[in-house]
C-alpha cells in the first residue's frame, strides 16, 4: 500500500489539464506507439470537437523512483462550472491533487472553486503553471497568486509545460514525494467506494471503485449497501488503457467490477460495495445526491420513440450520474421527460448524446430553475415547471433559488460587468482585488435570470477574460408571476414561463415578436397573445393567406362582390374554428435565444 498514490488534476476550463495527463501517460510509458494522441483520456467525439473534459476518466500508471516501483493512479476531471458534482466524486476517491494554473490566464473562478473542495476533503494541494512556453506567460505574476491563494512557500509551486512536456518529471516526483499513500486496513472488512459507472452493452454495467479497507477477489459475493442487492464478483481488475483483469485488489487501489448487473438503478454513484459473508458496519459517509438546478422538458418528435428514449436516458444516466429523469405529458408535446441538469452547457452535452449515440430526435422546452410555493394554508410544494403552478389565488407566496456567484475579471471590466449583474436582480456582496489588476465580484443573484444567456453575455462583454461560478445559496421570496402564451385563445404549454414581475410585459412582448416571425402563415388570422393569468399584457397577429375571389368579377355591380367576399368570410371563421395552429421546432429554440 505504501507504494500506491491516488491523485486528481483540478484546474479552471482550458488550462491545459486533459495536455499535462497525455504526457504524465507518456512519460510512464502508460501509452505509447499508436495509442499516443491528444486528450487521450477524452474519448468522446464530443470532448475532443470543444476541447473539454465532460467525464472523470481513471487511469493507473507504474512510474520507477529510487529502485522501487509506485502505481499512480489518476482521475482526470472536467473544468467546466456545470460538471463539477464529477468533480467532487473524484477528489472522494484520491488523497492529492494537482492544481494547475495557466501561466498565462491566471488563477480564475473554477480554479478556487475546485480548490475549495479539495481542501474540504484534506487533500494535499500540489501547485503546478502549466503553459509556461507561452509568450504571453508570466510565470512570477501568477505564482503570486497561488502562494497567496494557497499560504504555500514559492519554491513549491512546479513550473511545466504539457506542450514541450518540460518539468514533467518534476511533476511525477512531487506525486510520490508529497501524496501520501492511502491509509486502510487490507485485513478489515470490505467498504469499497463506487465513484463512477459506465454501460457496456455485452457485459451489463461497469462499476468504477476505490477500496478503502479490506480486500476483493474474483468470484466472491458481493453487496452494494444503499441498495442491498447482492452479486459474484465476475470479474475484477486495474484500469489501465483498457480494462486489466486482476484476480485480487486490496485497500488503496482503483478498479472495477463487472458483476452482470443489467439494470441502471442498481448502481448509485457514492455507494458503498462490500462482502456478504463479512459486511463492514456502515457505509461510507461524506458523500452528497446531486441536486439538478436547470429543469426542461425532452420529448420525442415521434411519439412512438417515447420508450425508446426512456431507454436512451436510462443508459446516459449511468455514464452521467448527474441527469435525473421523470415522465411527463404535455398538451402540445404528448408525452415525454422533465429532465434535470446542472447547467444549460450540461444540458446542451445531453441533447448532441442523445443524438450521436442513440439517434434520438427530440423537442427541448424552456429551460427553469425550482420554485417553492406555499399556498394559504402554509403547505409548500415544489414547482419545476409552469403548468404545475396552482391557481394563482390559492398561492401566497413563491420562493427562488439565490446563488451566491464569484466572478474574476480585470478591473478594465468591472464597470459592463456590474451592469449586467444588476439587470439580472442581482445584489454586490463584496468585491476585492486578488492582484495588480485583477478582481474578484461576490454577487447573489436569483439562478432563474441567469439559466438562460448569462454565461455568454459575461464572456462577450469581458472579451472572454471573466470567469464565472456559483453554487446554490438561498431560497428567497419573489414577486414571480407565470406567463402564458395563447395561439387563438389556446395556452400552449411548452412555452410557459415563470418570470419575475418586472420582466414579464417586456419579454412577452418580444416573444409575441419573436413568434410572429416564426409561425408560417395560415388559412385565416392567427393571434399570438402573451397573458398573466386573465390579463392580456402583449398581442401580435399573422395575418391570413387570402385568395382573391372577386378576380372573375369585373364590372358590373358592387353587390356581386359582396356576396362572394361574405361567402370566403364563412368559410374562414369555420376554418378558424377547426384549424390548429403547429408550432415549429424552431419557436421553441428561439426562446431561449431571446436576449
Amino acid at each position: 500500500m505504501k507504494n500506491i498514490r491516488n491523485f486528481c488534476i483540478i484546474a479552471h476550463i482550458d488550462h491545459g489539464k486533459s495536455t499535462l495527463a497525455d504526457r504524465l501517460l507518456e512519460y510512464t510509458n502508460t501509452v505509447s506507439g499508436k495509442d499516443l494522441q491528444n486528450q487521450v483520456l477524452d474519448d468522446m467525439d464530443l470532448e475532443r470537437e470543444r476541447g473539454i473534459t465532460i467525464k472523470s476518466h481513471a487511469i493507473q500508471m507504474e512510474y520507477k523512483k529510487g529502485g522501487e516501483t509506485y502505481k499512480l493512479n489518476l482521475i482526470d476531471t472536467p473544468g467546466h462550472v456545470d460538471f463539477s458534482y464529477e468533480v467532487s466524486r473524484s477528489i472522494a476517491a484520491c488523497e492529492g491533487a494537482l492544481l494547475i494554473v495557466d501561466a498565462s490566464q491566471g488563477i480564475q473562478a473554477q480554479t478556487i472553486s475546485n480548490l475549495y473542495m479539495a481542501i474540504d476533503n484534506d487533500l494535499e494541494i500540489i501547485p503546478v503553471l502549466n503553459k509556461i512556453d507561452l509568450p504571453s506567460a508570466q510565470p512570477e505574476e501568477v505564482e503570486d497568486q497561488i502562494v497567496s491563494l494557497l499560504g504555500c512557500k514559492p519554491e513549491e509551486v512546479l513550473r511545466a509545460s504539457g506542450k514541450t512536456g518540460e518539468g514533467v518529471l518534476e511533476v511525477l516526483d512531487a506525486i510520490v514525494e508529497r501524496v501520501p499513500a492511502p491509509k486502510g486496513d487490507a485485513e478489515a472488512p470490505l467498504q469499497c467506494l463506487i465513484f463512477d459507472s459506465v454501460f457496456n452493452p455485452f457485459r451489463g454495467i461497469i462499476a468504477y471503485f476505490k477500496i478503502v479497507n479490506g480486500t476483493i477477489r474474483s468470484n466472491d459475493k458481493v453487496k452494494f449497501v444503499a441498495t442491498g442487492k447482492q452479486y459474484e464478483a465476475d470479474e475484477i481488475g486495474t484500469l489501465k488503457l483498457d480494462m486489466v483483469p486482476k484476480k485480487e485488489l486490496s485497500a488503496g487501489d482503483v478498479g472495477y467490477i463487472i458483476s452482470g448487473i443489467k439494470t441502471s438503478k442498481e448502481v448509485k454513484v457514492g455507494d458503498t460495495i462490500t462482502h456478504i459473508a463479512r459486511p463492514c458496519d456502515k457505509a461510507i459517509a461524506g458523500f452528497e445526491e446531486v441536486k439538478p438546478m436547470v429543469f426542461a422538458g425532452v420529448y420525442p418528435i415521434d411519439p412512438q420513440d417515447f420508450e425508446d428514449l426512456r431507454s436512451s436516458l436510462e443508459k446516459l444516466q449511468l455514464n452521467d450520474a448527474s441527469l435525473t429523469f421523470q415522465p411527463e405529458s404535455s398538451v402540445a408535446l404528448g408525452f415525454g421527460f422533465r429532465c434535470g441538469f446542472l447547467g444549460l452547457l450540461h444540458m446542451e452535452i445531453i441533447q448532441e448524446r442523445l443524438d450521436r449515440e442513440f439517434d434520438m430526435d427530440v423537442i427541448t422546452t424552456v429551460p427553469n430553475v425550482s420554485y417553492k410555493v406555499y399556498d394559504k394554508k402554509g403547505n409548500m410544494a415544489e414547482v419545476h415547471n409552469p403548468s404545475g403552478l396552482p391557481e394563482p389565488t390559492l398561492i401566497d407566496h413563491i420562493e427562488e433559488p439565490y446563488i451566491r456567484a464569484s466572478i474574476i475579471t480585470t478591473t478594465d471590466y468591472i464597470g459592463p460587468i456590474m451592469t449586467l449583474c444588476l439587470g439580472k436582480r442581482g445584489e454586490l456582496i463584496k468585491q476585492e482585488y486578488i492582484s495588480g489588476n485583477r478582481i474578484e465580484l461576490i454577487y447573489d443573484m436569483p439562478l432563474g435570470e441567469i439559466v438562460i444567456d448569462f454565461y455568454d453575455k459575461l464572456k462577450s462583454i469581458s472579451k472572454g477574460y471573466a470567469s464565472f461560478d456559483y453554487h446554490i445559496h438561498d431560497f428567497r421570496e419573489s414577486k414571480l408571476v407565470k406567463l402564458d402564451i395563447l395561439l387563438n385563445g389556446e395556452t400552449v404549454d411548452a412555452l410557459s414561463t415563470l418570470t419575475h414581475f418586472d420582466n414579464a410585459e417586456p419579454f412577452g412582448r418580444r416573444m409575441c415578436e419573436k413568434l410572429k416571425e416564426l409561425i408560417p402563415r395560415q388559412q385565416f388570422d392567427v393571434a399570438i397573445q402573451a397573458a398573466i393569468g386573465a390579463k392580456i399584457i402583449a398581442r401580435e397577429t399573422v395575418k391570413a393567406v387570402r385568395k382573391d375571389v372577386t378576380a372573375k368579377c369585373y364590372g358590373g355591380d358592387i353587390s356581386r362582390k359582396r356576396k362572394l367576399l361574405e361567402k370566403q368570410k364563412k368559410g374562414k371563421k369555420r376554418m378558424k374554428q377547426i384549424g390548429t395552429v403547429e408550432v415549429p421546432q424552431k419557436a421553441f429554440l428561439a426562446v431561449l435565444k431571446l436576449d
